[in-house]
């Protein structure tokens, strides 16, 4: 494979991992990487080429794209000890898509550029579900070259829709992420006061999908995953948690201080402590029946 046209993808799980795949079905030349042997194993058997460390990703692939749990763990593989930035040449591009603190992802792109290497933040939207048919909504943030360059590898998993300046994608996303939080919390809260006046919860739902009071949460998660308690509908609460914290950070550092969004924090912060490690995010509803 020849370097100049080898993607490296730093982190292949549940959803980097069918991310991987839909580039390599596109045709594109690809080379992952996970810290877990789990991980790697799963990929081989997948088809996908899988490297020795992080720094083989930055030796011979000149786009690597970052799918990890948080801006600091990001910024540790890219140029922590034996990181992959580190062995990535002048010209070379970084495209992270986790969902990262957007303050910090211009942190990391400052920390770059004395290396001549860019860095795009493109943040995704659809869960593992869209992953894996290539259709996320992929929210790009990053200098109009780098982003166009990233374009090519990022049409292989789903539709960019652009934002602006380096941070803005994280921004983005992060704030989506409240919404959509906040769009769970009312909807499970409307589901316990109506089931307690006596509404049935399949009612609740159904009047809600033809009313106003429709969203993401109403027509994708309730009878889906809540009323049927199955609450595995493959997003850790943890990261709803981190990523309305990142839009709560994002407000205080800009001098805001926005009441429902310190009130949802609020709430998931003490719902983390109540729920189990791993749950999953619609099993905020348990913790507010619990209640």
């Amino acid at each position: 494979m020849a370097r100049a046209q080898t993607t490296g993808f730093v982190g292949l799980g549940a959803m980097g991992l069918p991310m991987a795949k839909c580039i390599l079905a596109g045709g594109g030349d690809l080379i992952g990487y996970d810290v877990s042997q789990d991980a790697r194993e799963q990929a081989r058997a997948d088809g996908i080429p899988v490297a020795d460390g992080l720094g083989a990703i930055g030796r011979d692939c000149a786009t690597v794209i970052a799918m990890l749990p948080n801006a600091a763990i990001v910024r540790e593989a890219a140029l922590g000890d034996g990181g992959f930035a580190l062995e990535m040449q002048a010209g070379d591009l970084i495209v992270d898509m986790s969902s990262s603190y957007p303050s910090a992802t211009r942190a990391l792109g400052a920390e770059l550029e004395p290396r001549s290497i860019g860095l795009v933040d493109a943040p995704v939207s659809g869960g593992v579900g869209r992953a894996v048919k290539g259709t996320l909504a992929i929210i790009a943030g990053g200098g109009e070259r780098d982003v166009e360059r990233a374009e090519t590898v990022l049409a292989h998993m789903g539709k960019v829709h652009r934002v602006g300046a380096l941070g803005n994608g994280h921004a983005m996303k992060a704030l989506n992420n409240y919404v959509s939080a906040a769009g769970l919390v009312a909807a499970c809260e409307a589901l316990i006061v109506g089931e307690k006046f006596g509404l049935a919860p399949e009612t609740v739902v159904d009047i809600l999908n033809v009313s106003t009071g429709r969203n993401n949460s109403t027509e994708n998660k309730l009878k889906q995953f809540v009323l049927n308690r199955a609450f595995d509908a493959g997003f850790a609460f943890a990261l709803m948690q981190k990523d309305v914290r990142a839009a709560a950070d994002l407000s205080t550092e800009l001098g805001l201080d926005e009441p429902l969004l310190k009130d949802l924090t609020g709430l998931l912060d003490r719902a983390g402590e109540a729920l189990p490690a791993g749950a999953d995010h619609t099993s905020v509803f348990e913790w507010l029946e619990r209640r």
